[in-house]
């Protein structure tokens, strides 16, 4: 090796040795929404009601969960759908959280609402829905108990006022059912949700994947008629909300990481 090739090769070691390794990036942690003790940052939509307004206190905390419960509404539900949001939107996440239900439907719950409840999540704003809407424009993750014996799958897809591609199809059914288990009123259940904005959502019940589809747009069943105009809009982010229909839920620990 001649004298010029030995001196660059020092140099190039020197070089090499001095360049400090590439940063890595920190993996964002978990946020939690819900504090354990209090409302604050969510808010709640009841139909009939102006945003903010919970005149029967149906959304509560009850030893450390929010609590959904009726023991205001005199045996009287009269379609007084709700809903409590989170006061923030979310585009790309995991979302994981805890939810059992309890106690008995109200007398006058719809057939269909019973042990029925979930998670909207890419949905508009409570402050742009009409008073008397029963459903924001969002994707649910519907929640659902089943008594001994039952099959009644929980973690599905219901879409008030979009569609969305499952696999290469566009789907315009309201609700498609997972591939979860049937698990009992009195077992906390965790739920999770990976989301990419428009490209990809996963529901994950038990750790188990249940269902996955993409490109959510506006279109429908549910779709107020003041929104019509919006049809075929790709939804790449949204608000939270937790569901009020009929039959008391709890949950608890409900935490965030953005991706």
């Amino acid at each position: 090796m001649n004298q010029i090739s030995l001196l660059f090769l020092i140099i190039l070691v020197c070089f090499s040795c001095e360049q400090p390794e590439k940063e890595k990036q920190p993996e964002k942690k978990w946020v939690s929404l819900f504090d354990g003790e209090s409302l604050e940052g969510w808010i709640p939509k009841i139909v009939g009601q102006e945003v903010g307004k919970d005149t029967l206190s149906t959304f509560r905390i009850v030893n450390g969960a929010i609590q959904v419960n009726y023991d205001q509404y005199e045996d009287k539900f009269k379609n007084r759908f709700g809903h409590l949001f989170y006061e923030k939107p979310f585009s790309n996440y995991h979302l994981k959280l805890r939810y059992r239900f309890i106690d008995k439907q109200i007398a006058d719950g719809e057939g269909w609402a019973f042990m029925n409840s979930g998670l909207m999540y890419h949905a508009q704003s409570p402050f742009s829905m009409d008073v008397n809407q029963g459903f924001p424009i969002s994707l649910e993750g519907q929640f659902l108990g089943a008594k001994p014996n039952d099959t009644r799958p929980t973690g599905n897809l219901c879409t008030p006022g979009m569609h969305v591609v499952m696999g290469d199809t566009l789907t315009t059914k309201h609700c498609v059912t997972s591939s979860a288990k049937s698990y009992p009123t009195d077992k906390w259940i965790n739920a999770e949700f990976i989301v990419y904005n428009d490209s990809l959502c996963i529901h994950i019940i038990e750790n188990d994947t249940v269902i996955q589809f993409s490109k959510p747009i506006i279109g429908g069943e549910f779709l107020p008629e003041s929104d019509s105009t919006l049809i075929g809009k790709k939804i790449k982010e949204g608000y939270f909300a937790l569901q009020s229909e009929s039959h008391p839920i709890e949950f608890k620990d409900i935490m965030i990481r953005e991706f």
